[in-house]
């Protein structure tokens, strides 16, 4: 079914990238450089170019420096205060931020994965169905990132997201409904996590 542009207004976008990079010596994720630029705008760039409209972007660690460094015209900065508490809070965020968008569902991507584009935001994109919708991206039969939780679902998201897991929780109770979209052949799923991941940026 080809996708219209209705379709895909009704998809907002979160960039996670609050995070402190702890495992890095303290960088925080979002200013590393690939191929150039910070990885935050290669991450709002897929959500865009994917089809994802409005697109937020979760700030938190050195949040005045990322956004002093980074080009980030035309996307909604939220600051997470509570960022150090893990990736929930900042789901909790982005979430609360669409609050009268009129968003029907919320594709959430993480920032330190470079290597999923555009074409796999459009792939999960359009996957969305209805409020109800949950989707993910899947590699190799195993699901990923992005995921697209239906305005259904925020509430019940946002409650479940403690601590470091995020929507994990959440996508294990529901893993019935999730609709698994393939994108192994146009994405690569590595996190930069660690001094040894720097290898994988461009």
């Amino acid at each position: 079914m080809e996708r219209t542009t209705e379709d895909s207004a009704q998809v907002a976008g979160i960039v996670l990238a609050a995070g402190g990079g702890r495992r890095l010596g303290g960088r925080p994720k979002a200013l590393l450089t690939h191929r150039g630029r910070p990885l935050v705008e290669h991450a709002a760039h897929a959500l865009r170019e994917g089809g994802c409209a409005p697109v937020h972007i979760v700030l938190g660690a050195a949040a005045g420096t990322v956004r002093a460094r980074a080009r980030l015209d035309g996307y909604v900065l939220v600051e997470n205060p509570d960022w150090e508490e893990g990736m929930g809070s900042s789901l909790r965020a982005g979430l609360a931020s669409l609050a009268g968008t009129g968003a029907k569902a919320a594709l959430v991507a993480l920032v330190d994965q470079p290597g999923i584009g555009a074409g796999a935001v459009a792939r999960v994109v359009a996957a969305y169905r209805s409020p109800a919708t949950l989707a993910g991206a899947a590699y190799g039969g195993e699901r990923g990132h992005p995921a697209l939780f239906g305005a259904d679902r925020w509430a019940d998201v946002a409650a479940s997201a403690v601590g470091d897991r995020g929507a994990r929780a959440y996508l294990r109770a529901h893993q019935s409904a999730i609709t698994l979209v393939d994108c192994s052949d146009i994405a690569r799923t590595d996190d930069i996590d660690t001094p040894e991941d720097l290898t994988l940026l461009e």
